[in-house]
């Protein structure tokens, strides 16, 4: 059993080496332990239908259900004919289950006090109790296996609580898939498609089939989703894999993956996938830029969990304060959206959470500001002109058009803006040889 701490599990680990870069995508997440007390219409048959108020369709045991449109979830509209693009800031969690923590219940209410809507990418054995793991059959290992454990029935119901009141909130339900296995020995990104598709498929079914899977919880509500529908994007365990997994998520509903490194650019598609990357984004007072997430801020200040006390606050203010540098040079910049991804976890006292805590007060209660899930961004980005996107994806990091945005977005000024010193996109993932941390 998975203890109600948290671990970090050792092994090796994706790293972008940028411009001094040492960053790790992933987590020491372990999830909820055992005991742990816009627009757009979307895709063809990613959205349900209108259902009579109070409907539900009861799918399969009745662990989840057709409830209608998601509530809370505004229509995507496409720009009008020179029209400023809002600035748009994803909040993604990794892991996404509710444990003795509360981080997950506690971030909810965070996002609805400042009108924010998030993406939750939840791991499917967070919902499979710890004597059913054998029911776990992943690829390059036994069965029963998975390096975040499973839960308990308490952890699973107070998962399903957050998970239910977090989509009639309007957020968004992805995946992070399962076991969370990392590294060259059986990790993600020695996976064929294949072995992809079998992962997804559990992912799905352990979502699909918690009542029977936990006998001592049919007397709960449903998910108030279909998951075959809800399903549309993932983020994989240590950013490995992505090639492979998006070939097979491609084939299964899935319009975006948010597996990648990037700039702050706007996105565009790749092999038929919305590319929604984690961003480079300043430390404040180092030469180098760092992924847009709590674990690579804590990798690259302490390398570990448990830092010197004494420079926890100072850690989270440059965590802030680095979103909020890379959040105002796309604001006054080029407008592309900042995706943001963290986890559940109270690394170095906490400091991180009160980091995004801080960032989404600051940055959701802006003017043309929207804080959106993954599913909002795909959606607004479908509903666009292409020809609009074409243009915007020629800014680079922090730049604005030159003769304004009415002139540019119009094609009465030169596509090409004037040049930027943003750093270049990262076009590999070098393992790092060290032994760090990745999870949730």
């Amino acid at each position: 059993m998975m203890a109600a701490t948290k671990r970090i599990a050792l092994g090796a680990v994706v790293t972008a080496l940028v411009a001094g870069l040492a960053g790790c995508s992933g987590s020491g997440d372990a999830g909820p332990g055992p005991g742990a007390g816009k627009e757009s219409a979307p895709s063809e048959g990613n959205s349900p239908a209108a259902a009579p108020k109070g409907a539900v369709g009861l799918i399969g045991d009745g662990s989840t259900a057709f409830t209608g449109t998601q509530p809370k979830l505004p229509a995507a509209k496409r720009l009008q004919p020179g029209q400023k693009p809002p600035q748009f800031v994803v909040f993604s969690w990794d892991g996404a289950g509710e444990d003795s923590q509360k981080l997950f219940s506690h971030f909810r209410a965070v996002a609805k006090k400042y009108d924010a809507k998030m993406t939750y990418f939840l791991s499917g054995v967070y919902l499979l109790p710890e004597e059913k793991k054998a029911l776990y059959d992943p690829p390059q290992h036994s069965a029963g296996r998975s390096d975040i454990g499973f839960n308990d029935t308490k952890g699973i119901r107070d998962t399903l609580t957050e998970l239910r009141a977090a989509w009639q909130d309007g957020n968004e339900i992805g995946t992070h898939f399962n076991g969370h296995f990392c590294g060259p020995d059986g990790g993600v990104g020695t996976w064929s498609v294949e072995e992809w598709k079998s992962e997804i498929n559990q992912a799905k079914s352990f979502v699909k089939s918690w009542k029977t899977n936990t006998p001592a919880l049919k007397g709960e509500a449903p998910l108030p989703f279909d998951y075959d529908k809800e399903l549309i994007g993932a983020r994989t365990p240590c950013l490995e894999g992505q090639k492979n997994m998006v070939a097979a998520a491609r084939t299964m509903g899935f319009r975006y993956d948010s597996s990648g490194i990037g700039n702050q650019v706007w996105p565009a598609k790749k092999d038929g996938l919305w590319d929604l990357p984690l961003q480079l984004v300043p430390v404040p007072g180092r030469a180098f830029e760092t992924l847009s997430m709590d674990y690579n801020f804590m990798f690259n200040q302490s390398g570990t969990t448990q830092g010197d006390e004494d420079q926890h606050q100072f850690w989270g203010n440059q965590m802030r304060d680095g979103l909020l540098q890379a959040f105002d040079r796309a604001y006054n910049g080029n407008r592309a959206p900042l995706i943001i991804g963290n986890h559940f976890e109270s690394w170095n006292g906490g400091t991180y959470m009160r980091a995004i805590e801080e960032t989404i007060k600051t940055v959701c209660t802006q003017r043309d500001v929207q804080c959106v899930s993954f599913r909002q961004l795909a959606d607004w980005l479908d509903a666009q002109d292409p020809a609009t996107l074409a243009r915007l994806g020629k800014l680079k990091v922090g730049q604005a058009p030159k003769p304004g945005w009415p002139a540019f977005l119009t094609g009465t000024a030169p596509a090409e803006p004037a040049g930027s010193s943003a750093p270049a996109r990262p076009t590999e993932q070098p393992a790092d040889t060290g032994a760090a941390g990745s999870a949730d």
